[in-house]
């Protein structure tokens, strides 16, 4: 019980851990691009500033913590859990669909470690998504720019280590086959050697009656 209570805590921990290297990146990537917009966003996320006159009022949606925490929940949380946040930003979007609970939807999709995982399907909601930036905060275009870099990089090393899993398959269908053809041929070899053998043997029985045949007459 102690055991898989501190591997459990391990795999909180490593959740913990890539949120924080997540938005790690999200200020990396703000304080490179030199974008106005993206630089306020970043501002949202380390919360260093709240919204002023000049940002976009977006009435109803949510804080950028409301997403952080929920992410959070979902990758510490247990398979239940997990289930279940899944089940509520799925029936949010179909029931209210929008910038802002598509968005929500697309980054549960796009967070790795849950069953309801699918970067393909998170990359092209966050696509989406982004071609409706006046509908979305400033933190929500960040989140959603992060996490869409994110799971692009994700699909790029999944469909490496697919034709990876695919090439080392095939190569080693390709020995096996050429394992199978060589005991193949061994056992024809043996075989053949074989069938030799009696016939020497046979040859020489022969030989041994004969002269045993004519010592007998002398």
């Amino acid at each position: 019980m102690y055991r898989n209570k501190s591997w459990q805590q391990m795999d909180k921990n490593k959740a913990i851990n890539w949120l924080a290297r997540l938005t790690t990146i999200a200020v990396v990537v703000s304080a490179m691009s030199g974008c106005a917009a993206t630089s306020k966003a970043t501002g949202w996320l380390k919360g260093q500033r709240t919204a002023d006159a000049r940002d976009p009022v977006i009435l109803g949606a949510p804080e950028a913590d409301a997403y952080l925490k929920e992410l959070s929940d979902l990758a510490v949380g247990d398979p239940a859990t997990q289930a279940e946040i899944y089940a509520d930003a799925a029936a949010a979007a179909q029931l209210t669909p929008g910038a802002n609970t598509e968005l929500r939807l697309a980054l549960v999709l796009a967070t790795p470690g849950h069953t309801e995982s699918d970067p393909e399907r998170a990359q092209s909601m966050l696509r989406e998504v982004l071609t409706q930036v006046q509908l979305l905060t400033p933190a929500e275009v960040s989140l959603a720019n992060m996490h869409l870099n994110n799971v692009e990089r994700l699909i790029v090393a999944n469909n490496e280590a697919r034709r990876l899993r695919e090439s080392s398959s095939r190569a080693a269908r390709t020995e096996e086959q050429a394992l199978s053809q060589r005991l193949r041929t061994v056992e024809a070899e043996n075989r053949q050697l074989r069938s030799e053998l009696e016939e020497a043997e046979e040859k020489l029985e022969a030989i041994t009656t004969i002269e045993r045949s004519i010592r007998q007459q002398e």
